[in-house]
C-alpha cells in the first residue's frame, strides 16, 4: 500500500488534523497542543494574533515556520473587501500563499456569508492564491468554490465553537462524493469521536481548534484527536461493514453436524 498523504494545493502533509491557534491561554501551551497533535499545519487569525511585531511576544517565537506550515485566516472579516486586504497582507508579511479564507454573516452565529465568500475566493484565486475556504455545509456551494478553483472546501460541521459535533453527515458524504478537491470539516467538532466521524464519512483531514484549547488537559485532548483522525481514516479506507436490518450470525450454520 502506498503512503496515505494529505495533498492540498502545493504542499502534501503525513497529518491529517490541522490545528488553530486561538483561545489558549498562552503561546507555551498553544506550542505544548500543537506538537502533542502532531499537526502539520496550524490556522493563525492574521487581525488577532501578533506575528509581525519583534517588540511584543510573537506566536512565530513558539510555532517555528520551517516546521510547521502557517496558514494564515480572516476570521473576524464580515465582507470580501476586507478578507482580501488581510490575506493581501499575510502574503506581504510571510510570503504566505496557502491562505483559509472565511467570511462571516454575524456574530451570532458566526455562519459564513456565502455571497462575500464567492466574491472574495474569485479575486484571490485570480491573483494566485491557493485558498482553502470555509463554507456551509451546502453541496452546491462546495461545487462552486471549486469551480472557482479553490484548492479546498471546509464545510462546517456546526458553529464555530459549539462543540456540537457533525450536524448533518449526508451533506458532508454528499460534498466528499461530488468533490476533486480535498474536503476539510471545519468548526463544531467538540470530542475525538467527532473527529473520527468527520474522517469515517471520508473527509480528507479536520481543522480543530476549540475542542481542544478548551479542553481541561489540552495536550490529552490533542493526543486523543491525533488517533482519531488516524482510526477514522483507517475506518474509511477499509470501508464498514453494510447495515443490516436483521441480526447476522457471527458463525456459519452450514457444514457441521449437528446432534
Amino acid at each position: 500500500m502506498t503512503e496515505d498523504v494529505f495533498k492540498v494545493g502545493s504542499y502534501t502533509f503525513t497529518s491529517r488534523l490541522i490545528v488553530g491557534s486561538g483561545k489558549y491561554k498562552d503561546f507555551a501551551t498553544t506550542k505544548a497542543a500543537t506538537e502533542a497533535a502532531e499537526a502539520e499545519m496550524i490556522t493563525v487569525a492574521i487581525r488577532r494574533v501578533n506575528i509581525t511585531d519583534p517588540g511584543k511576544e510573537n506566536l512565530l517565537d513558539y510555532i517555528d515556520p520551517k516546521k510547521y506550515v502557517i496558514l494564515p485566516n480572516t476570521a473576524g472579516c464580515f465582507n470580501a473587501e476586507d478578507a482580501v486586504r488581510t490575506l493581501r497582507l499575510a502574503r506581504e508579511a510571510g510570503n504566505w500563499n496557502l491562505v483559509k479564507l472565511e467570511v462571516l454573516g454575524d456574530t451570532q452565529t458566526l455562519y459564513p456569508n456565502v455571497v462575500e465568500t464567492i466574491k472574495a475566493a474569485e479575486t484571490l484565486v485570480a491573483e494566485g492564491f491557493e485558498v482553502m475556504v470555509y463554507t456551509n455545509d451546502d453541496p452546491i456551494v462546495a461545487t462552486r468554490l471549486e469551480e472557482i478553483g479553490c484548492v479546498a472546501v471546509m464545510p462546517l460541521g456546526n458553529p464555530i465553537g459549539s462543540g456540537r459535533g457533525l450536524a448533518n453527515p449526508f451533506n458532508i458524504r454528499v460534498i466528499k462524493e461530488r468533490a476533486k478537491v480535498p474536503i476539510v470539516v471545519d468548526a463544531g467538532i467538540g470530542t475525538a469521536s467527532d473527529a473520527a466521524k468527520a474522517m469515517e464519512l471520508g473527509a480528507d483531514a479536520v481543522l480543530i481548534n476549540t475542542a481542544i484549547a478548551e479542553a481541561r488537559d489540552e495536550c490529552m485532548m490533542a493526543r486523543a484527536m491525533r488517533d482519531a483522525v488516524r482510526a477514522g481514516r483507517a475506518a474509511f479506507l477499509a470501508g464498514r461493514m453494510p447495515k443490516r436490518a436483521f441480526a447476522s450470525a457471527s458463525s456459519p450454520t452450514e457444514g457441521y453436524i449437528w446432534d
